[in-house]
């Protein structure tokens, strides 16, 4: 079962990690959250209300990283150019959507990030090193959010928009500076793949 997910029985996955895997996911989930940020309700923990009724920004976010996690609703890279006024109404209604589901989709990123981070502090290691990860289907469904989180965050930083920047980084030479990068990407590219495969009825 090395470095693939297997189902287990009665539903959620497996997967044998070692140390520097367990090392590596665990960091690049926690910068996930530190990029992600705070809840609205951090400047007054403990209040419902506060959460509740708190707006979202209306401005997509100035990171690539962040407008990849959290894209425009209304913006099609493959339509035709719009006019002015088409333009300026689908920008409207980019911001009016984004005010009011950004902070439920910046918490459910936060919540799948705290689930990764979680489940690998909880680990019981094994004699020779790393141990063998099992989720149960809720903490299935939440590593593959994050795992798709942590793919489209190193995506941006790698500026890959489509399949052929994905072919292009297999060909990158040894000395690369983003080689480290392209092969977590990948890496984890593997494992949504093999987890996806597990949830599957």
């Amino acid at each position: 079962m090395p470095g693939t997910f297997e189902p287990l029985p009665g539903g959620g996955a497996a997967v044998a990690l070692d140390d520097v895997e367990i090392s590596i996911i665990r960091s690049l989930a926690v910068q996930l959250l530190e990029l992600i940020g705070p809840g609205p309700g951090a400047d007054a923990p403990g209040d419902p209300l506060a959460e509740l009724f708190a707006e979202g920004p209306s401005e997509p976010p100035a990171d690539p990283v962040l407008r990849r996690l959290f894209p425009d609703a209304y913006s099609d890279p493959e339509q035709a150019p719009d006019s002015p006024a088409d333009a300026e109404e689908r920008r409207a209604h980019s911001a009016e959507f984004r005010r009011y589901t950004e902070n439920d989709l910046r918490a459910g990123k936060r919540e799948n990030a705290l689930a990764v981070i979680r489940t690998l502090d909880a680990l019981a290691p094994v004699d020779e090193g790393g141990a063998v990860l099992k989720l149960v289907p809720e903490e299935s469904r939440r590593w593959l959010g994050a795992l798709n989180d942590l793919r489209l965050a190193i995506g941006a930083r790698l500026e890959i928009t489509d399949e052929d920047d994905t072919d292009l980084l297999y060909r990158l030479p040894d000395e690369d500076p983003r080689k480290p990068m392209v092969m977590a990407y990948l890496w984890l590219g593997g494992l949504q793949e093999t987890l996806v495969t597990t949830l599957m009825p």
